[in-house]
């Protein structure tokens, strides 16, 4: 009996909030130099908006399609963090944002358990404390930016096709990794594969509490029983418990 030929799989459907197929990324508008014409006096014409397939075949996003997707989606997100202001004035400045990119890392990653938006806003009160600027060496030619404090080596692995993110990258810069909206979505999808790297090491499933401790660099400190890292913990649990009431 001759055997059944095996089709090429069709690409995977990208996220219902996606500009492109999964393995392609947004375009936005830009010049391109073309040849001078009656019509291009000046060489340079205006080409439209267009997905672009990525080598690597794996999910890549870039800054314009992260704003578009905020835009035109984050309004219409109905989990949205606890609305307290956790003490500073501009405590629910970014709960959309933290809602909108939740919500989205969740479709796509689909943990077991969903990550809670209460517990991203728990990171970046006790990470930034609502700082948009905030800048802080994490460790020598590592600088760690923003709500989240992403850092650079962070960037690095998170845009980098060949390195250790099996798919779903995100394609940013230092200077852009400030901005919130870009910095909240990059920041989660750090949280999602730190949570991913510590099962791994630890060989079972881990809550997303001990996720946000080795996002925040205390797992190791946590396990000597380090009297700075239990405190930490401690101000974190106990954020996260007001916000969960």
């Amino acid at each position: 009996m001759a055997a059944i030929k095996k089709t090429v799989s069709q690409k995977k459907k990208s996220h219902s909030w996606r500009m492109c197929p999964q393995g392609e990324h947004w375009v936005s508008d830009h010049p391109l130099r073309v040849p001078i014409s009656e019509k291009n006096p000046s060489g340079i014409t205006i080409r439209d908006g267009h997905c672009h397939g990525n080598r690597s075949k794996k999910d890549q996003i870039y800054p314009d399609e992260i704003h578009k997707i905020s835009e035109k989606y984050f309004g219409r997100v109905k989990k949205l963090p606890t609305p307290d202001k956790l003490d500073r004035p501009n405590g629910n400045d970014y709960d959309k944002i933290i809602a909108g990119w939740t919500k989205y890392w969740n479709e796509i990653l689909e943990p077991k358990i969903s990550l809670d938006p209460n517990l991203v806003k728990t990171l970046i009160r006790t990470e930034s404390d609502f700082k948009e600027k905030s800048k802080v060496l994490a460790r020598k030619g590592n600088w760690a930016h923003g709500l989240m404090q992403v850092t650079d080596e962070t960037i690095e692995i998170l845009k980098n096709e060949k390195g250790e993110l099996k798919d779903f990258l995100i394609n940013i810069d230092q200077k852009e990794a400030v901005e919130p909206n870009l910095n909240i979505c990059a920041g989660i999808r750090w949280l999602f594969h730190k949570k991913y790297l510590l099962e791994n090491k630890l060989k079972r499933n881990v809550s997303w509490e001990e996720a946000a401790m080795e996002y925040k660099s205390y797992t190791t400190g946590l396990k000597k029983g380090e009297k700075n890292a239990i405190e930490q913990r401690d101000k974190f649990l106990e954020i996260y418990k007001r916000l969960k009431k």
